[in-house]
């Protein structure tokens, strides 16, 4: 098969450090040119890829010192979306997997190929309502059957979780004695609330998060003046590895999530590594963590993360592992993309 993978610009595929959903196209360019097929990924010029790399600016919008200010940062979207669409009009592919959202939407009946656009992020953001309720007929996959019920009337190819490389988590059978906080500093990923967790249940807390120019503001004076070195440690943005060894030797994962997460890469992260997790029951969090299995969904309330926390040790760290590897491999995800591929192309 003949594809076309379309993906942010922000970061690098894979990510250098944090992000989701190139870390995502990643997985799946990788798995699909290792199962054979023609794969052309549209993604930023410093990306690296087995498949046919198409270039849209030389580097990571991120890295460019003029686009810290989030107008211009938006505003290179729109530079990159004009760009993709006169790549795509020159590839030869059956199918373009779109993973930028609403942006390109709009210019799906320019392009020859049918397009599938793969939700990455909520649902319930009213201007992006209105751009997908005025094509509601084209093909959407969710991340989660959670992440559809704010706008469920769009037309749904399925619904295809997450995966990961299996290979970049190392098993450890045996609990540390930290929790471990991971993703964003921002207010919606809950790291206040998990220092607060941490203390009240009186074990060390290691942080290890992206601190983007939105949310610097945030970051300084809400949660740098907890941040004490001793009982609360911060790593700043890690990568493959540092994210492996923060993962892997901790007593659990804290996840105190404040939103309705669409699916939450770290969770499954965390459960690679054999790590529990602890999550407020918001979003897809009930579908990545089998409670009293693999973790512990809980209502959003310090108390109740509190105890969880105490109980964490009777879960099964290989529990954890497995299920994983049956329902997050990114081998698993590709296989589900390929189902819909045959499903767009043939309706088209």
């Amino acid at each position: 098969m003949r594809i076309a993978l379309v993906a942010p610009f922000e970061e690098p595929v894979p990510p250098e450090k944090y992000g989701g959903t190139e870390l995502v196209v990643s997985n799946i360019a990788e798995c699909l040119v290792g199962m054979g097929h023609e794969v052309w990924l549209l993604a930023s010029g410093d990306s690296v890829t087995k498949a046919e790399l198409v270039p849209i600016f030389p580097r990571a919008i991120r890295k460019e010192e003029f686009a810290v200010d989030m107008n211009t940062r938006n505003a290179l979207k729109f530079i990159g979306i004009a760009r993709v669409v006169d790549e795509l009009k020159k590839l030869d592919v059956q199918v373009v997997h779109n993973h930028i959202g609403w942006r390109l939407i709009p210019f799906a009946g320019q392009i020859a190929a049918p397009m599938v656009t793969t939700l990455h992020g909520p649902l319930d953001v009213p201007y992006q309502q209105f751009v997908y309720g005025r094509f509601p007929d084209h093909p959407y996959v969710s991340i989660s059957d959670s992440q559809r019920e704010p706008f469920n009337k769009l037309n749904f190819a399925g619904t295809v979780y997450n995966g990961i490389d299996l290979s970049l988590f190392d098993f450890n059978g045996i609990p540390g004695d930290h929790l471990a906080f991971l993703g964003r500093m921002s207010p919606e990923k809950g790291p206040k609330q998990a220092i607060e967790i941490a203390k009240k249940a009186g074990v060390k807390l290691v942080m290890a998060a992206k601190v983007d120019a939105v949310d610097r503001k945030y970051f300084d004076e809400e949660i740098a003046p907890l941040i004490d070195g001793k009982d609360v440690v911060f790593l700043g943005e890690v990568g493959p590895e540092g994210k492996n060894e923060l993962l892997n030797n901790a007593m659990a994962l804290l996840a105190p999530i404040q939103w309705r997460e669409p699916f939450g890469l770290f969770m499954t992260e965390a459960m690679a590594c054999g790590t529990p997790v602890i999550v407020t029951d918001m979003g897809s969090a009930p579908e990545l963590v089998k409670d009293g299995e693999t973790g512990f969904v809980v209502k959003n309330d310090i108390d109740d993360f509190v105890e969880a926390v105490r109980k964490v040790g009777g879960i099964n760290r290989e529990a954890c592992r497995k299920r994983v590897e049956d329902m997050f491999s990114k081998e698993k995800m590709t296989e589900g993309y390929l189902d819909i591929y045959e499903k767009v192309i043939n309706k088209k």
